[in-house]
């Protein structure tokens, strides 16, 4: 994957009474159709006595695979708004299942649209949102002359340090957004009068949370 989407950051779970009902949402990151599949079983199974257990998962950098069941509910009155949920929040590499306790009510189509979809969208702010972004990663080898400069240069063009090594000259790992690497190049032959040594390792993918901050590398 080498562009940018957004997915939820972690396992979430919230829940509602509805006329009586309980509704349930849960939410969990998933990289595979079969990832998908063994969180909602694994809800499923939890909540074996429940009257239904809605789904609905996006995967894919390009939300290629879309897939939602409304569990016994009325037809497109679950899966397809939890889905709908999913894909409004531009969200991606997402499962989520709502599962429904019945309370003796019933709600009509219409409620159990609104319910669904709330509990797919309490279900997902319990989990948090965070963004995957591409990087790449540059290894900058310059004299210890240049070092204050460059740590003062580069964060104010938005250039991430993200490690430093000191040898007999120092080396610094730096990451750029993958539009932005060639203004890092130029703008470290400028710093530097054409000294550094500057070379690209590669382009990893990072996870990022709601502030831009940089959470983890994410393994995708």
């Amino acid at each position: 994957m080498s562009k940018s989407y957004k997915m939820v950051k972690a396992y979430g779970e919230a829940s509602f009474i509805e006329k009586k009902s309980r509704f349930i949402g849960y939410t969990s990151p998933v990289y595979s159709e079969e990832e998908a599949v063994q969180f909602i079983n694994s809800i499923k199974k939890k909540h074996y006595d429940a009257a239904h257990n809605c789904s609905a998962f996006v995967i894919g950098a390009n939300s290629e695979v879309q897939r939602s069941s409304d569990d016994g509910e009325p037809s497109g009155t679950a899966g397809v708004p939890i889905l709908e949920v999913i894909r409004k929040g531009g969200l991606t590499n997402t499962a989520v299942v709502v599962t429904r306790y019945f309370g003796g009510i019933m709600l009509g189509a219409g409620g159990l649209i609104r319910a669904y979809t709330e509990g797919a969208a309490i279900g997902i702010k319990a989990a948090g949102i965070i963004r995957v972004q591409p990087f790449s990663l540059y290894s900058i080898n310059i004299d210890y002359s240049l070092l204050s400069k460059l740590q003062y240069e580069l964060p104010r063009k938005s250039f991430i340090i993200s490690e430093v090594e000191y040898l007999d000259r120092v080396t610094m790992k730096v990451l750029s957004l993958p539009e932005a690497a060639l203004d890092l190049e130029e703008s470290v032959v400028q710093w530097t009068s054409g000294s550094a040594v500057l070379e690209l390792l590669d382009t990893r993918l990072l996870k990022l949370d709601e502030d831009n901050k940089i959470i983890d590398t994410a393994s995708l």
